[in-house]
Order: structure tokens, then C-alpha cells, then sequence
């Protein structure tokens, strides 16, 4: 049987926004049977719209070719995701909201920008919840915080929380939560990569080519990321089965640790806390 998602508008489709459309389309809406009823996204630019309009089941609007395009998707669409700059979101809003519909669920992808601010502007009758996907929704393995506004019910969370399902896994947190989760799946993806970076600079400097070494550090991550899954083993206990006692490996996570990682991630998830609450105060 086919579950069929209400008709959905993403509003600046950039760089997040994108890629839960990607995620919806591609890795979600496809492999998992899931169906959405309309989906409309926006850009400001008309490249950046024809660049979407070839996805399947999307109606992409550039709002240079029509500046009503926010207005006339956020009126048509029962849940209204919010992708644009944060900078942008209060007037995005106010634009918006005399032409939404009672019962429609606004949904802010925005980094910094409270519920507080979303229900003050859009007024009662709009359900808001805030979410902090990541960009790995665009091959489906998404982590998304998610956490509800006051006028937003069980069923308003329950639909929002199946389409971030369609790309990947979905914690609900209260909102008080969400900055200090952006540090972690938020940001996340970026520390992985650095360590991809950094475990490729390594494998360069021992001789290997720029071509070898990329390969055997990202398959590395990417076979362990797979193993860690298919296993459903504590982290800890697989990296445990490779470290052999007195063996190579022992020696260079005795290095890793003596460099205090735990302290390191610890200070630099912490800057990252500071930083989104420095973006989420008032101006």
C-alpha cells in the first residue's frame, strides 16, 4: 500500500533545502513506496530552478521569472519547508503568510531562527517545528533533529517526521536541544570529511598517489561506516577486533589518544554551540 504525503513547497531550494528534495526524490520517495501528492520548490535564480526541473514529480519555480512563485507554492501546499538564508526567513514569512491555508505546517530548515519567531509571524493556526537535517539526505542517510512548536499536534509531527524518514533517520528533541544537536549531526558530516582529508595527506606523505590514497582512505570510511551498521556492534568493540594486542594498530590509537580526541571533539562541538547561539540571538 502506498503512503501518500500531503503536497509539499520548499522554499529556497539551496544548498539544505536541496538536498532533503534530492533525499525526497532520489533516496526516499523511490526506494521506500512513498508517494507525494505535489511538490513545488523555489530558487531565486532562473539557473538554479532549471538545474530541479527535471526531478521527477518537482515543479520548480525561479522567482525572477515569477515573484509571486513563494506566495503562490507556500498557498497551494499543505506543509511549507522553509530553506532560505536565515538572514531571510522574517521576511520570507511575512510574504507568506496571508496566503497559507488553516491547518498548513510550516517547517524551518533554517539554522538559528526559533520557533518563537516562525509563530510570531505566521500568527495562530500555522503549526511550526523546527528541523536540523544534515546533507547526507541526499543518499537517504540524513540525521534530522526535529522538535515541535506549541500549536503543532501528534499528527502534525507525526507527517513531518515521515517525510524526514524518507531520507534518513529522525530524532525529536525538545527545541532547547536543537543547537547542541547541529554541533553533532549537523555539523558532523564536515568533521568526517576532515578526517578523510587528513587521513589522505597521510597516506600522500608514505608515497602513494593522490589517486590511491583517496581511494584507500575514503573505502576505509565507508567500509567501516558500512560495518558498523551491518553489525549493529558497539563502535568501540569493533575497533577493539582491530587492535591487536602489541600489533601496529594498538600503537596508533595510543598516538590518537594521547592527542586527547575526546577533548578536542568535546572544545569543538562547544565552539559550534557557542557560534549557533551567537546566530540565534537578536540582532
Amino acid at each position: 500500500m502506498t503512503a501518500l504525503l500531503p503536497p509539499i513547497a520548499i522554499l529556497g531550494a539551496g544548498s539544505m533545502g536541496g538536498a532533503i528534495l534530492s533525499g525526497l526524490v532520489e533516496s526516499g520517495l523511490l526506494a521506500s513506496g512513498l508517494e507525494v501528492s505535489g511538490m513545488t520548490v523555489t530558487n531565486r535564480s532562473r539557473a538554479k530552478a532549471e538545474a530541479l526541473a527535471g526531478l521527477p514529480g518537482v515543479t520548480s519555480v525561479a522567482l525572477e521569472d515569477a515573484p509571486t512563485g513563494n506566495p503562490d507554492a507556500a498557498g497551494s501546499a499543505d506543509i511549507v519547508l522553509i530553506g532560505v538564508k536565515p538572514v531571510m526567513v522574517p521576511d520570507l514569512l511575512r510574504e507568506i503568510a496571508p496566503h497559507l491555508r488553516p491547518g498548513t505546517i510550516v517547517v524551518s530548515l533554517a539554522a538559528g531562527v526559533t520557533i518563537a519567531t516562525f509563530e510570531q509571524i505566521l500568527g495562530p493556526g500555522i503549526a511550526v517545528l523546527r528541523s536540523m537535517p544534515n546533507t547526507p539526505a541526499v543518499v537517504g542517510k540524513a540525521v534530522t533533529g526535529l522538535a515541535a512548536g506549541a500549536s503543532a499536534s501528534d499528527d502534525d509531527v507525526a507527517v513531518v517526521r515521515r517525510l524526514f524518514e524518507t531520507c534518513g533517520s529522525v530524532v525529536e528533541v525538545p527545541e532547547s536541544q536543537i543547537d547542541a544537536l547541529s554541533t553533532i549531526s549537523g555539523s558532523g558530516p564536515a568533521y568526517v570529511f576532515l578526517l578523510i582529508e587528513e587521513l589522505t595527506k597521510a597516506a600522500v606523505g608514505k608515497g602513494f598517489s593522490e589517486e590511491q590514497a583517496r581511494l584507500m582512505a575514503e573505502q576505509t570510511f565507508i567500509g567501516a561506516a558500512a560495518l558498523l551498521e551491518a553489525s549493529g556492534e558497539d563502535p568501540a568493540e569493533l575497533r577493539r577486533r582491530v587492535t591487536s594486542p602489541a600489533g601496529t594498530t594498538e600503537r596508533a590509537i595510543a598516538v590518537l589518544q594521547a592527542a586527547r580526541l575526546d577533548v578536542v571533539f568535546e572544545s569543538a562541538t562547544d565552539a559550534a554551540l557557542v557560534r549557533a547561539r551567537e546566530l540565534a540571538a537578536p540582532a
